[in-house]
């Protein structure tokens, strides 16, 4: 196993632009449980960076307390400049901070479009219905259709199109891919890369490393709560050893 590196990584090292969001000795807990122990990351604007780690490392943790819905939470959260640590959800959400979690969270009472239209606008410039339609062509004919009776990868397609739809241009998707077919895991990666292009900016958990290889400019590796390595992505393949340790592969 690879030796644990207690240094800050920072954006420069990394030879990228400035953080739009900056993390620094995050801790977080889930009632007396401390499950973070000083994470620190940051990702530049249009960067699509990835969360690897073994399951309980303190991936999902980690972005539910960026996000701001984790119970307890201390170090510093910095988004666009600004000190979130303290903010409720709902103020960090409509400064474009965008969250799909594993569970995808779609409402069993209501339909696809009611799901669709659920959450509140919180810029301009979200994605319109026909955009949305483009990127994922299977909800056009399921508008009608209960949430809960979509395939696992319709329900998954509903969930980051809910967000689209509401402006947010800074996205955390928890292992958007787990337990979808092949065909769907592509057209999730597909949609990544779109996104990537028009300037979004993504925070992925991600448990299949290949497919995190093939759309993320970065990747962090967390072990126990901590941030231990951070590998580019043009330096993954030459990397794979060490990875693959990390990882238990």
């Amino acid at each position: 196993m690879p030796e644990h590196q207690t240094s800050t990584m920072t954006l420069d090292t990394a030879g990228a632009g400035a953080s739009v969001l900056k993390v620094r000795d995050l801790h977080g807990w889930y009632g007396e449980s401390k499950v973070l122990h000083g994470i620190d990351l940051d990702v530049a604007e249009g960067e699509v960076i990835t969360l690897l780690g073994r399951n309980g490392a303190g991936k999902t943790t980690t972005i539910k307390a960026i996000m701001g819905i984790l119970g307890q939470r201390e170090g510093s959260v910095m988004l666009r400049g600004k000190e979130t640590i303290r903010l409720p959800a709902r103020l960090i959400a409509r400064m474009g901070l965008g969250y799909v979690p594993e569970e995808r969270g779609i409402m069993a009472s209501l339909s696809v479009e009611e799901n669709l239209m659920l959450p509140p606008q919180i810029a301009p410039g979200g994605f319109t219905r026909d955009e949305i339609f483009e990127l994922f062509p299977n909800l056009r004919t399921r508008l009608r259709s209960q949430g809960t009776k979509l395939s696992g990868g319709e329900q998954q397609m509903l969930a980051m199109a809910r967000i689209l739809r509401t402006g947010a241009r800074y996205l955390l998707l928890d292992e958007p891919t787990e337990g979808l077919a092949p065909v769907i895991v592509e057209q999730i990666g597909r949609t990544i890369r779109r996104l990537k292009t028009e300037g979004f900016t993504v925070v992925l958990v991600e448990q299949n490393f290949h497919f995190a290889a093939s759309v993320a400019d970065r990747h962090y590796i967390v072990e126990q709560g901590r941030v231990v390595d951070m590998i580019p992505g043009d330096q993954m393949e030459a990397n794979l050893e060490k990875v693959h340790a990390y990882l238990g592969v």
